[in-house]
Protein backbone atom coordinates (compact mmCIF):
# COMPACT_ATOMS: atom_id res chain seq x y z
CA UNK A 1 0.00 0.00 0.00
CA UNK A 2 1.25 3.48 -0.91
CA UNK A 3 2.71 5.60 2.11
CA UNK A 4 -0.10 8.16 1.14
CA UNK A 5 -2.70 6.20 2.59
CA UNK A 6 -4.72 8.32 4.63
CA UNK A 7 -2.79 11.36 4.27
CA UNK A 8 -4.60 14.25 3.52
CA UNK A 9 -3.85 16.23 0.63
CA UNK A 10 -5.17 19.73 -1.21
CA UNK A 11 -4.47 20.03 -5.16
CA UNK A 12 -5.41 22.99 -6.30
CA UNK A 13 -7.13 23.24 -10.06
CA UNK A 14 -8.36 19.35 -9.68
CA UNK A 15 -11.12 19.49 -11.73
CA UNK A 16 -9.15 19.30 -14.83
CA UNK A 17 -5.95 18.35 -16.69
CA UNK A 18 -2.70 17.59 -14.71
CA UNK A 19 -4.94 18.42 -11.57
CA UNK A 20 -7.70 15.72 -12.22
CA UNK A 21 -5.18 13.10 -13.08
CA UNK A 22 -3.18 13.79 -9.52
CA UNK A 23 -6.89 13.87 -7.92
CA UNK A 24 -7.62 10.48 -9.14
CA UNK A 25 -4.41 8.81 -8.83
CA UNK A 26 -4.48 10.15 -5.34
CA UNK A 27 -7.38 8.95 -4.42
CA UNK A 28 -6.64 5.30 -5.92
CA UNK A 29 -3.77 5.51 -3.44
CA UNK A 30 -6.36 6.09 -0.82
CA UNK A 31 -4.71 9.51 0.06
CA UNK A 32 -7.64 11.42 1.09
CA UNK A 33 -7.96 14.26 -1.08
CA UNK A 34 -9.43 17.78 -0.91
CA UNK A 35 -10.15 19.59 -4.71
CA UNK A 36 -10.15 22.91 -4.93
CA UNK A 37 -11.43 24.53 -8.22
CA UNK A 38 -12.95 27.75 -9.47
CA UNK A 39 -15.45 25.47 -11.71
CA UNK A 40 -17.96 24.44 -9.45
CA UNK A 41 -19.85 21.94 -11.69
CA UNK A 42 -16.67 20.16 -12.49
CA UNK A 43 -15.20 20.12 -8.94
CA UNK A 44 -18.65 18.72 -8.06
CA UNK A 45 -18.94 16.21 -10.80
CA UNK A 46 -15.34 14.47 -10.11
CA UNK A 47 -15.84 14.09 -6.25
CA UNK A 48 -19.33 12.25 -6.76
CA UNK A 49 -17.77 10.00 -9.49
CA UNK A 50 -14.83 9.43 -6.92
CA UNK A 51 -16.92 9.06 -3.75
CA UNK A 52 -17.25 5.17 -4.11
CA UNK A 53 -13.34 5.31 -4.07
CA UNK A 54 -12.18 7.03 -1.79
CA UNK A 55 -12.33 9.92 0.70
CA UNK A 56 -12.76 13.19 -1.55
CA UNK A 57 -14.00 16.49 -0.97
CA UNK A 58 -14.46 19.43 -3.85
CA UNK A 59 -13.81 23.02 -2.40
CA UNK A 60 -14.66 25.78 -4.94
CA UNK A 61 -12.73 28.73 -4.74
CA UNK A 62 -9.85 30.86 -6.32
CA UNK A 63 -6.22 30.27 -5.54
CA UNK A 64 -5.26 34.09 -6.10
CA UNK A 65 -7.90 35.11 -3.20
CA UNK A 66 -6.37 34.75 0.59
CA UNK A 67 -9.78 33.83 2.13
CA UNK A 68 -10.71 31.54 -1.00
CA UNK A 69 -7.47 30.16 0.39
CA UNK A 70 -8.14 30.39 3.91
CA UNK A 71 -10.92 27.91 3.20
CA UNK A 72 -9.77 25.40 1.63
CA UNK A 73 -6.62 25.27 4.04
CA UNK A 74 -9.29 24.97 7.02
CA UNK A 75 -11.92 23.66 5.10
CA UNK A 76 -9.23 20.36 4.54
CA UNK A 77 -8.33 20.44 8.40
CA UNK A 78 -11.80 20.28 9.11
CA UNK A 79 -12.85 17.75 7.15
CA UNK A 80 -9.32 15.45 7.88
CA UNK A 81 -8.08 16.52 11.12
CA UNK A 82 -4.81 17.99 8.95
CA UNK A 83 -2.98 19.20 5.62
CA UNK A 84 -0.35 16.66 5.44
CA UNK A 85 0.49 18.04 1.47
CA UNK A 86 -0.66 20.93 -0.87
CA UNK A 87 -0.07 20.21 -4.37
CA UNK A 88 -0.17 24.14 -6.03
CA UNK A 89 -1.55 22.53 -9.70
CA UNK A 90 -3.73 25.82 -10.43
CA UNK A 91 -2.59 28.08 -13.24
CA UNK A 92 -2.38 28.41 -16.87
CA UNK A 93 -1.48 30.72 -19.11
CA UNK A 94 -1.95 31.95 -22.72
CA UNK A 95 0.91 32.60 -26.19
CA UNK A 96 0.85 36.35 -27.20
CA UNK A 97 3.51 38.43 -29.10
CA UNK A 98 5.22 39.98 -25.86
CA UNK A 99 4.69 43.81 -28.39
CA UNK A 100 1.33 43.14 -27.55
CA UNK A 101 0.86 41.93 -23.97
CA UNK A 102 -0.71 44.59 -22.17
CA UNK A 103 0.26 45.30 -18.29
CA UNK A 104 -3.32 43.67 -17.13
CA UNK A 105 -2.91 40.76 -19.22
CA UNK A 106 0.94 40.40 -17.84
CA UNK A 107 -0.09 41.34 -14.19
CA UNK A 108 -3.04 38.37 -14.63
CA UNK A 109 -1.10 35.76 -15.52
CA UNK A 110 1.36 36.47 -12.68
CA UNK A 111 -1.08 36.59 -10.38
CA UNK A 112 -2.61 33.38 -11.34
CA UNK A 113 0.79 31.27 -11.37
CA UNK A 114 2.95 32.89 -8.84
CA UNK A 115 0.81 34.91 -6.37
CA UNK A 116 -1.59 32.43 -6.18
CA UNK A 117 1.12 29.58 -5.33
CA UNK A 118 2.46 32.07 -2.90
CA UNK A 119 -0.90 32.78 -1.51
CA UNK A 120 -1.70 28.96 -0.99
CA UNK A 121 1.59 28.08 0.32
CA UNK A 122 1.82 30.50 2.99
CA UNK A 123 -1.75 29.11 4.53
CA UNK A 124 -0.49 25.77 4.05
CA UNK A 125 3.15 26.52 5.97
CA UNK A 126 1.37 28.11 8.63
CA UNK A 127 -1.28 24.99 9.44
CA UNK A 128 1.98 22.91 8.75
CA UNK A 129 3.80 24.51 11.31
CA UNK A 130 1.17 24.04 14.12
CA UNK A 131 1.20 20.08 12.96
CA UNK A 132 5.47 19.84 12.99
CA UNK A 133 5.30 18.16 9.21
CA UNK A 134 4.28 19.03 5.40
CA UNK A 135 5.09 18.68 2.16
CA UNK A 136 4.55 20.82 -0.11
CA UNK A 137 4.86 20.22 -4.61
CA UNK A 138 4.47 22.84 -7.16
CA UNK A 139 3.55 22.43 -10.44
CA UNK A 140 5.41 24.66 -12.67
CA UNK A 141 6.68 24.44 -15.89
CA UNK A 142 9.75 23.31 -18.42
CA UNK A 143 9.19 27.08 -19.89
CA UNK A 144 10.28 28.42 -16.27
CA UNK A 145 13.68 26.89 -17.13
CA UNK A 146 13.96 27.38 -21.32
CA UNK A 147 12.88 30.49 -23.16
CA UNK A 148 9.25 30.14 -25.19
CA UNK A 149 8.44 32.58 -27.95
CA UNK A 150 5.13 34.42 -27.14
CA UNK A 151 5.21 32.84 -23.41
CA UNK A 152 7.24 35.73 -21.61
CA UNK A 153 4.77 36.60 -18.43
CA UNK A 154 3.69 32.62 -18.36
CA UNK A 155 7.52 32.03 -18.42
CA UNK A 156 8.16 34.49 -16.39
CA UNK A 157 5.52 33.40 -13.43
CA UNK A 158 6.79 29.85 -13.16
CA UNK A 159 10.30 31.22 -12.81
CA UNK A 160 9.23 32.77 -10.07
CA UNK A 161 7.87 29.51 -8.86
CA UNK A 162 10.98 27.56 -9.16
CA UNK A 163 12.86 30.08 -7.04
CA UNK A 164 9.98 30.32 -4.31
CA UNK A 165 10.41 26.60 -4.15
CA UNK A 166 14.18 26.61 -3.79
CA UNK A 167 13.54 29.59 -1.04
CA UNK A 168 10.81 28.04 1.01
CA UNK A 169 12.69 24.75 0.97
CA UNK A 170 15.76 26.26 3.07
CA UNK A 171 13.74 28.34 4.75
CA UNK A 172 11.52 25.63 6.13
CA UNK A 173 13.60 22.38 5.85
CA UNK A 174 14.47 22.68 9.12
CA UNK A 175 10.60 22.41 10.41
CA UNK A 176 9.95 19.17 8.77
CA UNK A 177 8.35 21.20 5.69
CA UNK A 178 9.53 19.90 2.39
CA UNK A 179 8.96 21.80 -0.79
CA UNK A 180 9.87 20.42 -4.42
CA UNK A 181 8.51 21.47 -8.00
CA UNK A 182 7.22 19.34 -10.92
CA UNK A 183 8.20 20.57 -14.16
CA UNK A 184 5.91 19.56 -17.22
CA UNK A 185 6.64 19.66 -20.75
CA UNK A 186 3.71 20.32 -23.01
CA UNK A 187 0.98 17.64 -21.66
CA UNK A 188 -1.67 16.67 -23.69
CA UNK A 189 -4.42 17.52 -21.65
CA UNK A 190 -7.93 17.83 -23.11
CA UNK A 191 -7.58 21.51 -22.91
CA UNK A 192 -4.36 21.30 -24.84
CA UNK A 193 -5.16 18.88 -27.43
CA UNK A 194 -8.90 20.63 -28.60
CA UNK A 195 -6.17 24.12 -29.20
CA UNK A 196 -3.85 21.86 -31.56
CA UNK A 197 -4.16 20.99 -34.91
CA UNK A 198 -2.61 17.94 -36.09
CA UNK A 199 0.26 19.28 -37.62
CA UNK A 200 0.84 22.06 -34.83
CA UNK A 201 0.86 19.24 -32.18
CA UNK A 202 3.51 17.88 -34.52
CA UNK A 203 6.17 20.38 -33.75
CA UNK A 204 5.26 21.32 -30.01
CA UNK A 205 6.24 16.84 -29.99
CA UNK A 206 9.28 17.73 -31.94
CA UNK A 207 10.45 19.84 -29.36
CA UNK A 208 10.83 17.04 -26.61
CA UNK A 209 13.58 14.43 -27.72
CA UNK A 210 10.89 11.79 -27.11
CA UNK A 211 8.65 13.02 -30.00
CA UNK A 212 5.41 13.08 -28.00
CA UNK A 213 3.68 15.08 -25.71
CA UNK A 214 3.38 14.18 -22.52
CA UNK A 215 0.15 12.75 -20.70
CA UNK A 216 -1.18 13.81 -17.75
CA UNK A 217 -0.97 10.58 -16.03
CA UNK A 218 2.98 10.76 -16.32
CA UNK A 219 3.15 14.05 -14.37
CA UNK A 220 0.96 12.72 -11.37
CA UNK A 221 2.91 10.02 -11.00
CA UNK A 222 5.93 12.29 -10.69
CA UNK A 223 3.46 14.49 -8.05
CA UNK A 224 2.98 11.86 -6.23
CA UNK A 225 6.34 10.75 -5.60
CA UNK A 226 7.42 14.31 -4.50
CA UNK A 227 3.99 14.10 -2.13
CA UNK A 228 5.18 10.35 -0.96
CA UNK A 229 7.83 9.32 1.87
CA UNK A 230 9.59 8.01 -0.88
CA UNK A 231 11.06 11.46 -1.31
CA UNK A 232 11.95 11.65 2.15
CA UNK A 233 15.43 13.46 1.38
CA UNK A 234 14.37 15.43 -1.66
CA UNK A 235 13.51 19.14 -0.90
CA UNK A 236 14.14 22.54 -3.20
CA UNK A 237 14.45 20.38 -6.30
CA UNK A 238 12.62 20.92 -9.83
CA UNK A 239 11.89 17.17 -11.35
CA UNK A 240 11.57 17.91 -15.25
CA UNK A 241 9.08 15.85 -16.58
CA UNK A 242 9.23 16.99 -20.08
CA UNK A 243 10.13 14.19 -22.32
CA UNK A 244 13.73 15.70 -22.49
CA UNK A 245 13.31 18.89 -23.83
CA UNK A 246 14.96 20.95 -21.25
CA UNK A 247 17.87 18.15 -21.98
CA UNK A 248 18.53 19.86 -25.47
Amino acid sequence: MSDLCGKAILVTGGASGIGEATVRMLVQKKARVAMMDRDAGRGRHLAAELASVGEIVSIIGDITRPEDAELAVSGTVDRFGSIDVLINNAGGGRLLPTEELDLPTWRSMIELNLDGTFIMSQRAIKQMLLQGAGVIVNVASVHGYVGFARHAAYSAAKSGVLNLTRSLAVEYGARRIRVNAVCPGVIATPLTKAQLTPSIEAQFAALHPLNRLGLPEEVAAAICFLASEDSSFVTGASLMVDGGYSAQ
